[in-house]
């Protein structure tokens, strides 16, 4: 039997204290930044689908988008540990999304709406967020079976980290030209709580709501740093593979924002909100994150990662089929879910 000393069982428990603290302050900068981006929407008089694909989206993506660049950047510890939190992190997000938040979000409105019960997010806005992270997956998937040497493979490498930031410059593009025509449509964004700072008897005005927003930003840096370095020392001291905690626990925990607005937007029935901050955030985490990993970790192919690959794509095509036909229901969100704990399954066997 193994035994710690009362250091050891004093130490444990702390880091596990810590692991849960930061992921508080995650959760709460969140919260912070989306409710700002909420309100800029309601002014700029944008749709819904670009308040929740891309401005919903991209602000609940940022503790994912800080994980990989603090990993590797920004703390200390051993590089390969560090990048395997990275690769873990920018992977284990559209993993995350495209099956168990997808899933959870149709679990809360089971009751409500019934197992056949029919979603209805604007079928264009959510076509457009899965065939752009189906074309930008692939590339970022590719790039995994290719070698590191000779030079001219790592120019390629360049190349497609660059085609990926730009294959989210197009989708933007798009998806801003035909916010219009969806306002008129009766897609506007409407803001659904107070901003938080005029709680604190601050005016509503924009310098209020960019003060909140750099706030938001401040809170997510802050908290995805520590718990990185939490991550990292629990993985050491347990005997736990860095990438499958990265690949496990940092997405629940930063892919949590989005689980808990899309609920909130759904429950409203408020379905293109709710499905546009899962996917729009889907197709950031499939384009710009991997361009991170490309371009500033070594990009090769793990057991762990190539499975999880898969089950994202499998996810997303899923939901693509089923959007197309014109009839998604409650249940078809559950098969998301069933492919996540396959990919559990899998793993920890």
């Amino acid at each position: 039997m193994q035994c710690f000393s009362k250091h050891e069982r004093g130490y444990r428990p702390m880091m596990l204290a810590q692991l849960v603290v930061m992921l508080l302050v995650i959760l709460v900068a969140a919260e912070v930044f989306t409710n700002a981006l909420e309100h800029v929407g309601e002014r700029l008089r944008i749709s819904e689908g670009v308040t929740g694909s891309l401005f919903a989206a991209v602000g609940t993506a940022m503790p994912e988008s800080m994980v990989p660049l603090l990993a590797v950047f920004g703390m200390d510890g051993e590089i390969a540990v560090r990048e395997e939190i990275g690769v873990g992190a920018i992977l284990g997000a559209p993993l995350m999304l495209s099956t168990l938040s997808l899933s959870l979000m149709a679990f809360s409105v089971l009751k409500q709406r019934g197992l056949h019960g029919r979603l209805t997010p604007e079928k264009t806005g959510l076509m457009r967020d899965l065939n752009f992270f189906l074309l930008a997956f692939g590339i970022a998937a590719a790039a995994m079976f290719l070698p590191h040497k000779p030079h001219y493979w790592v120019s390629l490498h360049v190349l497609l980290g660059i085609l990926l930031i730009l294959v989210y410059f197009i989708y933007v593009l798009l998806t801003l030209r035909v916010s219009s025509q969806l306002v008129r449509d009766g897609h506007h964004t409407e803001a659904h709580s107070e901003l938080f700072l005029c709680r604190l008897y601050l005016p509503d005005h924009w310098i209020v709501i960019f003060l909140q927003l750099i706030l938001g930003l401040g809170l997510l840096i802050a908290g995805a740093e520590g718990f990185i370095h939490n991550v990292e020392t629990i993985s050491r001291e347990f005997g736990v593979s860095a990438l499958l905690l990265s690949l496990l626990i940092i997405p629940i925990a930063t892919e949590l924002p989005e689980k808990v607005n899309s609920i909130l937007w759904i429950r409203r029935r408020k379905d293109t909100l709710a499905f546009g901050n899962i996917t729009g955030a889907m197709v950031f985490q499939g384009t710009i994150l991997p361009a991170m990993g490309i371009l500033l970790t070594p990009w090769d192919l793990r057991q762990e990662v190539l499975m999880g690959v898969i089950v994202s794509y499998l996810a997303a095509l899923w939901l693509r089929w089923m959007m197309k036909s014109g009839h998604l229901k409650v249940w078809h969100l559950g098969v998301n879910g069933t492919l996540y704990i396959v990919y559990l399954m899998l793993v920890l066997v």
